[in-house]
């Protein structure tokens, strides 16, 4: 879909005077910090600059001494403890923090993941029964998961279990009956972090509550990154924090899986965001994706070197296969919805078929929607007619709301704003898939439906290079609500003919002598392209190659010059 530009506002002259002197930054990232919010000199030091003595004090988290009594009491009784997670990179690194922290203080619990398939997401009645049945707890620690299961928790405390939650979902209306609820949407502030952020604050709040000697927290730092920044969570505030130095921890990592991991992602240094979003994160996921994430959980907690290389070598094999799925799951899907989808008169995306793995379903959703602008749900029906669905949503249309307005069609659902899952019956599909629509027509507008470019900032290309490269890099880490800043260069002209690769992708070279500069444009319009002179939506990475760096610009869109 074509995109709508729009081009940077104009900063206001003295903020931007008072950040560029406060900092001792050029115009222009002065101007574009400013334009983020960050007008006076201390604010946007805190975000140039992120501290971890700038974390706030655990307890600001909703039952957070709860949480830290019951398990206090659970460490000093010697009582069997079962770590209940999910099987994503958030859910299984969030096991592994607790796990290690734990047994620094002498315990030893059990680490449970469900499986995907056969048990679904959270606490099914199906792992429960599994779970307790197998190493029958007396605390059950839901990570991950957990917030709504009232029944489940109400089945648990029945059986003589008690539940600690710690999780980050949209909560629902009845708060379950567990000992303590640590969840930052329940609570006024903190509400972007994601359930490894928020075990991280409980170790942090263990730890000033019973210290343990040579116990440091920010060994714990590259793996609340790595579940962080894959979780696609926001990337503000504490969170900024966490991956900014959990990133730099993870260049000297006590674990050898993530060693490993690095390794087979072909991850040099320094790591960057986009490197655990596109290379470790997909491998870590992979295993949950197709069978038990156990053995992502298994290479996250090994302490010896060769077992954490053979899994992590398998985790890459494993990815591979994932990849090979996803793109014939992808390919079908886009072929129902150029069949049953209408870009001018719908406003969302239900598609659903037996034929579609439910381990890559959610990669799929996102997909359509970046596709499409629209909230898309893809579902995978097993043999029976039971479906497990993933969704993805755009700004301006949040799902579990969305979903709110559907629940007498779904059997069970969760998540977030911008991501969530359901439960549901392929009888009830139709029905489903006209109630989401319903709901997402009326709280849709024209200009929500229109998916748009937001400037940072207008660059002549004869000022991209590698300076320009290391001045933006200061803004980094980059994701979700701190993206990587998208650039405008006008009436450009490439320096020679467009080189296509792969049949769908373009090599373009832009100037001449010296001052020339690569680009790439993935999934380039090949037949549709406009005559130069252009202008161009890029943003601008390191390209390495044989050892060698250089500046490169990412092209997102390309227009005939206006």
């Amino acid at each position: 879909m074509r995109k709508r530009w729009i081009f940077p506002a104009h900063p206001d002259p003295v903020a931007v005077s008072r950040v560029r002197d406060g900092l001792g930054l050029p115009d222009f990232l002065a101007g574009m910090i400013v334009n983020r919010g960050f007008d006076h000199a201390p604010d946007a030091e805190a975000y140039m600059n992120p501290r971890l003595r700038s974390l706030s004090p655990p307890d600001l988290l909703p039952e957070m001494p709860a949480a830290v009594d019951r398990l206090t009491t659970a460490l000093r009784r010697n009582e069997r403890i079962v770590i209940y997670g999910d099987y994503d990179v958030d859910g299984v690194t969030s096991l592994a923090i607790l796990a290690r922290f734990l047994r620094a203080y002498g315990a030893e619990p059990t680490c449970f993941l469900p499986h995907r398939v056969e048990e679904g997401y959270g606490l099914s009645e199906a792992g429960l029964e599994r779970c307790v049945a197998e190493h029958t707890p007396r605390l059950l620690i839901a990570v991950d998961c957990g917030t709504n299961s009232v029944a489940e928790i109400e089945g648990l405390r029945r059986r003589g279990v008690d539940v600690i939650v710690l999780d980050h979902h949209e909560p629902g209306s009845v708060r379950p009956d567990c000992a303590a609820l640590v969840n930052p949407k329940c609570g006024d502030s903190l509400h972007y972090l994601c359930s490894a952020g928020v075990v991280f604050k409980l170790a942090h709040a263990m730890l000033k509550a019973s210290p343990v000697e040579d116990l440091d927290l920010r060994d714990f730092l590259d793996l609340v990154a790595m579940a962080t920044v894959a979780d696609i969570v926001p990337l503000v505030g504490e969170n900024r924090i966490l991956v900014r130095h959990g990133l730099q921890q993870m260049e000297r990592t006590r674990w050898p899986g993530l060693r490993s991991l690095r390794e087979v992602a072909g991850v040099g240094s320094p790591v960057r965001s986009g490197d655990i979003g596109f290379r470790m994160g997909p491998r870590i996921n992979a295993a949950g994706r197709l069978g038990p994430a156990n053995e992502a959980l298994a290479l996250l907690l090994t302490d010896d070197a060769l077992e954490a290389h053979r899994i992590a070598s398998d985790l890459d094999v494993r990815n591979r296969e994932r990849q090979t799925l996803e793109k014939q799951v992808v390919r079908d899907a886009e072929d129902w919805v150029a069949n049953h989808f209408n870009p001018e008169s719908q406003t969302s995306i239900v598609a659903g078929s037996r034929d579609w793995h439910v381990g890559v379903i959610g990669v799929v959703a996102a997909r359509l929607m970046r596709q499409y602008h629209r909230p898309a749900f893809v579902i995978g029906f097993d043999t029976e007619g039971c479906g497990k669905g993933s969704g993805r949503s755009i700004e301006g249309l949040p799902l579990v709301s969305l979903l709110n307005d559907c629940a007498e069609h779904l059997e069970k659902f969760g998540g977030h704003d911008m991501a969530a899952g359901i439960t549901i019956t392929e009888t009830r599909l139709e029905a489903f898939r006209e109630a989401f629509e319903a709901a997402s027509r009326t709280m849709a507008t024209p200009d929500l439906l229109t998916p748009k470019l937001d400037f940072d900032c207008e660059v002549p290309l004869s000022e991209v290079g590698a300076p320009l490269l290391e001045t933006l890099a200061q803004l980094e880490p980059f994701g979700n609500a701190n993206t990587r800043p998208l650039m405008v260069s006008r009436a450009v002209a490439p320096s020679s003919t467009p080189r296509i690769m792969k049949e769908k992708h373009l090599r373009i070279e832009f100037g001449s002598g010296r001052n020339r500069v690569s680009a790439v444009y993935f999934n380039a319009p090949v037949d549709q392209m406009p005559r130069p002179p252009w202008d161009i939506a890029f943003t601008l990475e390191w390209n390495t190659w044989q050892g060698r760096s250089e500046p490169q610009l990412q092209i997102v869109e390309i227009r005939g010059a206006e």
